[in-house]
């Protein structure tokens, strides 16, 4: 059993919760408050700035140049088509610019984010790998997971998300950031196998954490 499987079997309760979220449940059957994703567009920006700057430091930090350019064009795709599509809810959503490119992170934006950034820095490279995935690959499951009960006619703009989510070029990139990690895993450790294990699994809880936080529209209480 690759890596990958193994600890996806072990984080299926928090992968399941993910997926049954009312958030997520709510994209899918268009029934979501279209406040809680205007705060989710707002924050997941805010987020992908700082999961850009993972990005960079993977590519930096690769051993060899096919993973430095297959990082550095998933840092392309972040900024200038994941982060373009977020940009074009704006006019959609009737969010000023101002609001759009200066928003406050949330606590939970703020603990996963500084959560990453520590591994990415301080981490092995391989803990680097494990730590992203949960969201590469995530958001690919939670796009197929709710293509296949049937896109919101009468949501637009969340068609458009989960369509973002199960194109071919972003199945690809979340395929090989699967393969790579797989791939760290058979050279690692016993020991660095259970700490990239740990890594994936704290994620993966941010992950839920993350929709949560949206959906309850989380702010700071003082």
């Amino acid at each position: 059993m690759s890596f990958a499987d193994d600890v996806e079997k072990k984080a299926e309760p928090v992968r399941r919760a993910i997926l049954n979220h009312p958030f997520v449940t709510g994209i899918g059957d268009g029934t979501l408050d279209v406040e809680k994703f205007k705060f989710y567009v707002r924050q997941d920006y805010v987020y992908l700035v700082d999961y850009s700057r993972v990005l960079a430091l993977a590519s930096a930090r690769a051993q060899d140049l096919d993973t430095m350019g297959w990082f550095a064009r998933l840092l392309h795709e972040t900024l200038n088509t994941e982060m373009g599509l977020h940009r074009s809810y704006c006019a959609q959503l009737c969010i000023t610019v101002d609001q759009f490119d200066s928003p406050r992170a949330a606590p939970t934006t703020l603990s996963y984010t500084n959560f990453l950034l520590n591994v990415a820095y301080q981490g092995s490279y391989s803990e680097l790998a494990a730590s992203f995935l949960p969201c590469q690959w995530g958001y690919w499951e939670i796009g197929s997971h709710l293509a296949c009960k049937g896109e919101p006619a009468e949501a637009p703009l969340y068609s458009q998300w989960i369509r973002m989510y199960i194109s071919p070029e972003y199945k690809s990139l979340a395929d090989w950031a699967r393969s790579l990690v797989n791939r760290l895993a058979e050279q690692s450790s016993p020991a660095e196998v259970a700490r990239m294990q740990e890594t994936y699994l704290t994620s993966c809880k941010y992950e839920y954490l993350f929709w949560d936080m949206a959906y309850n529209m989380e702010t700071w209480p003082v």
